[in-house]
């Protein structure tokens, strides 16, 4: 699963990709993005709010996050996601540690670790993404 999980970050094909979500992730599948960009938690403390996390659910959403993500840091040819590590927390409950390499340098440019929950069915249920 953690392979196929970095696979859709990286997958250049939209459709594989699409397929990828779909078959990984439970239909009403939630992802948090738990510390938002500088610019969003600016933006926030100008407010004088708390930066909120940002979420994504459902399938749908899911490929608009997936899809962007690629555009922004793999299409290019620049990056690519690779997997460092993958720990058992609690039955179901897995974190993943992963890094965003330059495949030019080969520079770890990025990276992060996501707490994935999965239902019974393996499918991905909640995914809190922090990334730093």
């Amino acid at each position: 699963m953690a392979d196929r999980y970095l696979a859709q970050w990286n997958e250049p094909d939209p459709a594989a990709r699409a397929a990828l979500i779909t078959e990984l992730w439970a239909p009403d599948a939630v992802h948090v993005l738990v510390h938002p960009p500088q610019q969003i938690r600016d933006a926030a403390a100008n407010l004088a709010i708390p930066a909120p996390p940002l979420v994504v659910r459902g399938h749908d959403a899911l490929r608009r996050r997936v899809d962007r993500a690629y555009q922004m840091f793999v299409e290019s040819g620049e990056h690519v996601f690779v997997l460092a590590e993958v720990s058992v927390l609690l039955p179901a409950v897995y974190t993943l540690r992963w890094s965003m390499r330059s495949t030019a340098r080969g520079t770890v440019d990025g990276g992060g670790a996501d707490v994935l929950a999965v239902d019974e069915a393996g499918r991905i249920r909640t995914d809190h993404q922090y990334i730093g």
